[in-house]
């Protein structure tokens, strides 16, 4: 399930900036030393952003993505002249940050530092697989894919990042349309560089992007009936400027002159090419089949847990996670007083309507209603779990009528940097019974409090965190954070429910599973069918979901296993902590040093952990 529309975004961010073409030339930054030491965190902040900026400046649609004007009338660069100058600048940063004297600083600028040379290098060395990657990034190795894709991005930035508040906004918004030829140009180049090296995703993902595809091109002025989604958008915002009636009418129609010219033959031309590599597409699913595919996978798992867990190893852990969880599941049919096998409860589950809130609109507000509930209950109790605490509020809100057909049944919409704003959680009510109520607790603590709205408030309010710790996060972390965040209410006496109890166990079993059936399809040459016939066994998920599942797992290779890996981490280390520490150990302590740093990789976060460990441990 899609967890939130950031996470989301920050990851396109990053693979974005592995390569677009720069408008602004390099320039040698600041540079640390002893005398400016005593002010050194915030000297170091105003270094690494001024660094992460030159970065974000190479890619006009990071940059409105975060909020920013600049490049507002072009798209990103998807050249291999535009890659390798991505390629010599982050070396050039390197460079430059290894070159900093750093003696004397404050524990927190060197930790900066350290994070933003791993990140540095993570860039640099995914340019040796730039082309099994979403325009460089390893992880998600396709550039059009049924998830996400570069066929649709544009057209999702320019109605849901791309603001109109004047005459110029419009005009960039014209000239985006009619840059798409260029755009679609160079995605059908890069599409076809792949295809010669062997790199393809398998035979289904096609119908569904040549359709996403051909779903830009329904309505005015492409066809008869009502505006298309752009042509709505583009009038929509521009009916609400401040301008004459004749200027306004003069831009709706640039708009449609550039969609008919501009944007349909260029879509047209991207179709076509589809249509050619899917007849050279096979049904593979595994990256195991690309050219040399198992050390590709091996890499883009490390670069998702920052780990050096193997396959095999990963594999086995979910295996036994699988297996214990059961057990834990076993008891709560005992509790319920259910008689017959795991797999019969799994059925019970899936079909019994006693789970289900009516799809009517009384329904969807005792729905919405018992999720502010469970919210405003575990923030009565954040004393007991955190001292540092988010200042923005957070709310539970119905997903929107015009995106509740295509959207997750569940994510976070972050609040402001400054707290004025509060975090949304939106639940998705537009299927009742894709949101039975037995796992309403689990979604509103992993979504919410003390989910993700906790790991990101927390970290837009730190004052003197740099950018880049604030727009780029570990997965592994992150969503093992969610996941952790699931169970930390239980520890307090919550889930009162067994079904509830059970919901929670369910949501874990799917991130123990995923563990099993990734790896089983990258590395083992599990089939699709394999890996969904599995599902079924293993867990009480609707068919429908394991099957979209299934096929997320397969064009986002390692992805998945980040949930299970990153929460085993949290729990490993709180252990250890407790442990060591015995009568000094603090949960809540311990929750700043996981959360105050933003998502880390978790070799970091194990090396920020034992640091705790040691002070705490000289503590009187």
């Amino acid at each position: 399930m899609k967890k939130s529309i950031l996470p989301g975004l920050l990851t396109l961010v990053y693979f974005l900036l592995a390569g677009c073409q720069s408008s602004q030339p390099f320039q040698p930054i600041l540079k640390i030393d002893g005398s400016t030491a005593k002010v050194s965190t915030s000297k170091t902040t105003q270094v690494l952003d001024k660094l992460y900026m030159a970065q974000l400046r190479r890619s006009p649609m990071a940059l409105t993505y975060f909020g920013y004007d600049e490049g507002k009338d072009q798209w990103d660069d998807l050249s291999e002249k535009a890659a390798l100058n991505t390629q010599v600048l982050l070396k050039q940063q390197w460079d430059t940050i290894s070159a900093l004297d750093t003696q004397g600083l404050d524990s927190q600028s060197a930790l900066n530092i350290r994070l933003f040379k791993v990140m540095l290098g993570n860039k640099i060395t995914d340019y040796e697989w730039r082309d099994y990657g979403y325009v460089g990034f390893p992880v998600l190795p396709y550039p059009v894919n049924q998830m996400f894709g570069l066929h649709s991005e544009p057209v999702a930035l320019l109605i849901n990042q791309h603001t109109i508040k004047s005459e110029q906004d419009a005009n960039a918004y014209i000239a985006r349309l009619k840059g798409l030829t260029l755009f679609f140009n160079q995605l059908i180049e890069q599409l076809n560089r792949r295809a010669e090296k062997g790199i393809m995703p398998p035979k289904f993902v096609f119908p569904k992007v040549i359709q996403d595809s051909r779903n830009l091109l329904r309505g005015a002025p492409f066809t008869e009936g009502k505006s298309s989604a752009l042509l709505a958008d583009f009038t929509r915002k521009v009916k609400a400027l401040e301008l004459s009636d004749t200027k306004k009418k003069r831009l709706i129609e640039e708009v449609v002159g550039a969609l008919r010219t501009q944007v349909k033959p260029a879509t047209e031309k991207l179709i076509a090419c589809l249509q050619q590599l899917e007849k050279l597409a096979d049904t593979r699913s595994g990256v195991w089949k690309l050219p040399n595919g198992n050390a590709f996978y091996a890499y883009a798992l490390k670069r998702t847990t920052s780990t050096d867990l193997t396959a095999d190893k990963i594999h086995a852990i979910g295996h036994q996670e699988v297996a214990r969880i059961q057990g834990e599941m076993q008891g709560i049919m005992t509790a319920v007083k259910f008689t017959g096998s795991l797999q019969a409860f799994f059925e019970f589950i899936r079909n019994d309507p006693q789970f289900i809130y009516p799809q009517t609109e009384a329904g969807k507000r005792r729905y919405l209603n018992e999720a502010t509930a469970i919210i405003d209950a575990i923030k009565s109790r954040l004393d007991e779990l955190f001292i540092t605490q988010p200042k923005a509020d957070l709310v539970v809100k119905p997903v929107e009528a015009y995106r509740e057909a295509s959207t997750g049944i569940a994510f976070y919409s972050p609040s402001s940097i400054d707290g004025s704003r509060p975090g949304s959680y939106y639940a998705n009510l537009y299927r009742m019974s894709n949101m039975p109520w037995y796992k309403m607790q689990a979604l509103a603590y992993h979504e919410g409090i003390p989910g993700h709205h906790m790991q990101f408030a927390m970290t837009a309010e730190q004052e003197n965190l740099p950018l880049f710790l604030k727009a780029e996060s570990n997965t592994a972390h992150f969503e093992g954070w969610g996941l952790y965040a699931e169970l930390l209410p239980k520890e307090i006496g919550l889930y009162q429910n067994p079904y509830s109890d059970f919901g929670r166990l369910a949501m874990e079993l799917w991130r123990a599973a995923r563990l099993v059936v990734d790896t089983g399809i990258h590395a083992k040459h599990w089939t699709r069918e394999q890996a969904i016939d599995w599902l079924k066994a293993n867990t009480p998920n609707p068919e429908n979901e394991i099957i979209k599942g299934v096929e997320r797992y397969i064009v986002m290779p390692a992805q998945a296993t980040a949930y299970k890996i990153g929460m085993l981490k949290i729990l490993t280390l709180r252990e250890q902590a407790k442990d060591q520490l015995g009568d000094k150990f603090d949960i809540r302590k311990y929750h700043d040093v996981v959360l105050k740093n933003g998502a880390l990789p978790l070799d970091v976060l194990n090396d920020l952990v034992n640091q705790w460990i040691a002070a705490e441990t000289r503590r009187p």
